[in-house]
């Protein structure tokens, strides 16, 4: 028997944004508080998680937990709209986040699970690539699942931090 995966509804909110913190804390090494960032978190899903709707542009895919009631693990994706090149004429592209897993329910394939629920979700919406982020835990998931190392080419500013000149 297969491990029973989801898709997240907007009542799965509250638990999306813990799994949110229980990935972030892991990542930083230190537990990770709630507050403004997460109520905004939470308000985002809410409003993007409707019932299926096949024009959405977000989806998660959650285990339950055996019990206590809540979630186990998730995945969320998102379909963002690039313009067209000649290896994707519509421009879609798949991004990965919010991969996480309770440290009590790891190495039992959840995850995994969620991800290959998430990957049939990009597939059946026509989406030629999909992006993410591995951490180190994670990326023999990620290998398993086909995914390759890309030359590392990404930057990043933070906007927030850049200093406004006249022009």
């Amino acid at each position: 028997m297969g491990i029973p995966v989801r898709r997240a509804t907007p009542a799965d909110t509250d638990e999306l944004v813990r799994l949110r913190i229980v990935m972030l804390s892991a990542m930083e090494g230190a537990a990770v508080p709630p507050g403004d960032w997460s109520r905004r978190a939470a308000a985002e899903l809410r409003r993007r998680l409707p019932v299926p709707d096949p024009e959405a542009t977000l989806a998660a895919f959650v285990v339950d937990r055996p019990a206590p009631p809540g979630l186990a693990a998730c995945a969320v994706g998102t379909i963002d709209a690039h313009l067209g090149s000649p290896g994707n004429p519509d421009g879609a592209v798949g991004y990965i986040f919010n991969v996480a897993t309770d440290e009590q329910y790891r190495r039992q394939g959840f995850s995994t699970a969620c991800l290959e629920a998430l990957l049939d979700w990009f597939t059946a919406r026509a989406v030629p690539a999909v992006r993410l982020f591995a951490t180190p835990g994670g990326q023999p998931i990620y290998e398993r699942l086909g995914f390759t190392r890309e030359t590392n080419t990404a930057m990043r500013l933070r906007l927030a931090a850049r200093v406004h000149r006249a022009v």
